[in-house]
């Protein structure tokens, strides 16, 4: 096969020479192309919300058992204080019918003031009863304030059953034993839940 004269500038052209392989171009990567992954990149975790998933810590044992107690003891003193209330209410209509019969006479004095002492016992008893309730309610939120008032009056109420204890033990009476006793360990447990280290972690947990 001719190409044609080469001197002939209207023949056919020669091939152009081909270059050898590999020459004059990049060398082919060797591995395999690197991958794009598939999907979005991870975003990092979120925290948990507060009021959803993370539960607050529970209420330690002791501390449980030093609210049931406040509640039974408010539940004692409204029953002292009602028992107080009606006693002053007789009393003081026992009083004045003995004013209307007999005039003023020193049983009718006499009468109004037992009268009046019922009625400031019922008044005390009843402000113990607001007070042992609202602390027993209180103690699920866990506020300084509220730990350091169970404290003193825990300590109080021990040491109240104690001064019981010591007029029981001369009088020889049983009654009042077991109400000292029952002071005592109402009382001590109270003011113990309150310095325990659960009950100083649960009063300084955090609050959302």
């Amino acid at each position: 096969m001719s190409f044609g004269d080469p001197n002939n500038p209207y023949g056919q052209a020669p091939p152009p020479p081909q270059a050898p392989p590999g020459y004059g171009y990049p060398a082919a990567p060797q591995g395999p192309p690197p991958q794009q992954p598939y999907g979005y990149p991870q975003q990092p975790g979120y925290p948990a919300y507060p009021g959803g998933m993370v539960m607050p810590p529970q209420m330690p044992g002791l501390m449980q058992t030093a609210r049931v107690f406040l509640f039974i003891v408010g539940a004692v003193q409204a029953l002292v204080g009602i028992f107080a209330l009606y006693g002053a209410a007789v009393t003081n209509d026992v009083s004045n019918k003995t004013d209307d019969t007999f005039g003023d006479t020193p049983f009718g004095d006499i009468g109004h003031a037992a009268a009046g002492i019922f009625f400031v016992f019922a008044l005390i008893f009843l402000g113990l009863t607001a007070l042992s309730i609202t602390l027993g309610v209180r103690l699920s939120k866990g506020y300084q304030g509220v730990r350091i008032t169970t404290m003193v009056y825990g300590i109080l109420g021990a040491v109240v059953g104690l001064l019981i204890l010591v007029g029981a033990a001369n009088e020889s009476s049983s009654g009042a034993l077991i109400s000292a006793i029952l002071w005592m360990v109402f009382g001590g447990i109270m003011a113990a839940a309150m310095m325990t280290r659960d009950g100083a972690a649960w009063f300084n947990r955090p609050r959302y």
